[in-house]
């Protein structure tokens, strides 16, 4: 059982005691990933596509951040292919504890979680959801992704996933001018970015954080 937090916001987090980190901020969780991953991340991105646009999570965790995603891809009626790995994944009773309808106003946040894992599972017209249960490094998409949300832990808790190995990993199957967004923004994983294929840009944070990365595939 993971440890349930109320963060700052309201909305609820994780503790996972394996990697000593929680899965959001305890600023904010729902602050934290509608910034990040959502405004920075695949709003321009959706609101200037012309067809399907293909997301790629490294951590799907609780499911907020793909949760999100789904109600943005219904909200602009955009087709959105979403894909997920997950080494860890949340129990479904777990997740049904969380208070992301509340917070965000929306429903539907458990199809997420009982959506089986290895296949396209139509969630909506608009929003198709695929979860892999394996690492990174054993992962191989069948698809070029637009948008990069990765939501790995720390770097001090999981250093293996931010190395230039595999940034170039996730750069050779992002498309030309692709988007990744991460909420680390520390000198290792900007270098790491750099040698893997990306163009680094320091944003503004959410809540409790100076500043975050978006970064441009070249």
């Amino acid at each position: 059982m993971e440890r349930f937090i109320i963060t700052e916001d309201g909305s609820h987090s994780l503790y996972s005691a394996q990697f000593n980190q929680q899965y959001h901020s305890l600023h904010g969780a729902l602050d934290e990933s509608e910034h990040i991953y959502i405004n920075l991340g695949l709003r321009p991105v959706l609101e200037a596509a012309s067809g399907p646009v293909s997301v790629f999570e490294m951590g799907f965790g609780t499911g907020l951040n793909a949760f999100l995603a789904w109600k943005l891809a219904d909200q602009l009626q955009k087709q959105v292919f979403y894909t997920s790995v997950e080494a860890y994944p949340v129990a479904p009773l777990e997740a049904s504890q969380l208070n992301y309808e509340e917070a965000t106003g929306e429903k539907g946040f458990m199809q997420l979680h009982n959506a089986q894992w290895g296949r396209d599972v139509a969630i909506s017209p608009y929003f198709t959801l695929r979860k892999e249960v394996t690492t990174l490094q054993d992962f191989t998409p069948d698809r070029f992704f637009d948008v990069i949300f990765y939501d790995a832990f720390d770097p001090r808790s999981q250093p293996e996933l931010w190395t230039s190995e595999i940034f170039t990993k996730v750069a050779a199957q992002t498309r030309q001018e692709g988007v990744l967004v991460t909420y680390s923004s520390k000198g290792i994983v900007k270098r790491a970015l750099r040698a893997g294929g990306f163009i680094v840009e320091r944003h503004k944070g959410p809540a409790g954080k100076t500043h975050v990365l978006k970064a441009i595939k070249l």
